[in-house]
């Protein structure tokens, strides 16, 4: 039996939704209406493709949900583009769409789509709270976060370890930075604590995917009844260095499953990193909210999307950031309940039972500001 505590400091499934038809990027005015309606759009894309975020969205102010709701609704797509086109040509073209609409949006000018409807509500509200530079931001870490699942719209394997917590950095860790810059919430401390949790959030999202993607997808039936093919072929991202040290090869996971030999070691071997960088983040935190430093260098801190002239290090102001934020940082307890579960199947991702209390376990880390 693996054990993620014995190693010390050693996803996410989605359909592809019933989606309005799109007729180029025509645009037009936006009311209360359309902007009711794109949210609930967003809301059920949420409940169903992904609940973690469902949750979430529940602790964050109120004046940045309707920003949070777009912005996980757009992941939702952008992640279920490689199981939902026929090949990655069509993907691209669906990515230039978002790219796009994206720019379009932020340019006062929304297509008649939900996700932009309601993105442009909420720069048009966080213009009013805070001036542009919340939405410059904004708009910096969405079109990263287009361009880097275009570069992995083919499902290919991560060359390393590395390689899958750049991914990880440049998607969910980005995501965090989107969700702080709508508050808008300017603070390289919080944006420290959010690279070490979307690391472990995007390296978890991998290992959940696994029985998903390394499934072979149905056959497409034609009009008279036959198989006229699949969707996509089986992928497996686990990172081939990690792979490679443990005898696992893609084959004997498309072929065996959960039989393959070498599948739990590699698995363990890449939990135990996101479980690590939850590690680092906790005491972080704990140093953080006792007025202490970090404890450790940020990575990105001399990047100039992480350079804010406003922010102070240490002190009141860090534990202001910190409780104005929190609800942001709590992409670390739904990272961890997973982990728990895999750890409970021995690290078997075939076999990790639903959870059940995560609600219950979001809430208490918000009101003890713990993750």
């Amino acid at each position: 039996m693996f054990s993620l505590r014995a190693v010390g400091r050693g996803l996410r499934q989605a359909s592809c939704p019933a989606h309005v038809v799109r007729r180029g990027l025509a645009t037009t005015a936006v009311d209360a209406t359309d902007v009711a309606q794109a949210r609930k759009y967003c809301l059920n894309q949420l409940r169903h493709g992904d609940y973690e975020a469902y949750l979430i969205r529940h602790f964050m102010p109120r004046s940045s949900q309707d920003a949070y709701d777009a912005l996980r609704t757009l992941n939702l797509e952008l992640a279920r583009l490689p199981e939902t086109v026929s090949n990655p040509t069509i993907g691209r073209f669906r990515i230039q769409f978002w790219r796009d609409s994206v720019n379009n949006t932020f340019a006062g000018n929304p297509p008649r789509e939900p996700i932009s409807i309601l993105l442009h509500s909420a720069i048009t509200g966080l213009t009013a709270r805070a001036g542009g530079g919340g939405a410059s931001s904004l708009k910096f870490w969405l079109l990263r976060l287009i361009d880097t699942r275009e570069k992995h719209m083919e499902n290919k394997p991560f060359v390393s370890l590395a390689g899958l917590e750049d991914y990880a950095e440049n998607t969910y860790a980005t995501l965090m930075y989107m969700t702080l810059a709508a508050m808008p919430l300017r603070s390289v401390h919080m944006d420290h604590l959010a690279s070490h949790i979307g690391k472990a959030c995007g390296i978890a999202a991998t290992l959940r995917g696994i029985p998903v993607l390394a499934t072979p997808s149905r056959p497409v039936q034609g009009p008279m009844g036959f198989s006229v093919g699949n969707t996509r072929s089986p992928a497996l991202l686990l990172p081939l260095d990690v792979m490679a040290e443990a005898g696992l090869k893609e084959e004997d996971v498309f072929r065996r499953g959960p039989s393959a030999e070498g599948l739990q070691d590699a698995v363990f071997q890449v939990a135990t990193r996101a479980n690590d960088h939850l590690i680092t983040a906790r005491e972080m935190l704990k140093n953080l909210q006792s007025g202490k430093e970090p404890g450790h260098d940020y990575e990105h801190q001399e990047e100039p999307e992480h350079m804010y002239s406003s922010t102070l290090h240490g002190g009141e102001d860090t534990r202001s950031d910190i409780q104005r934020g929190f609800s942001v940082l709590l992409e670390a307890t739904a990272a961890g309940d997973y982990l728990r579960r895999l750890e409970s199947a021995n690290f078997d991702p075939f076999r990790v039972k639903a959870g059940w209390n995560l609600a219950w376990r979001l809430w208490r880390a918000q009101k003890r500001h713990e993750i």
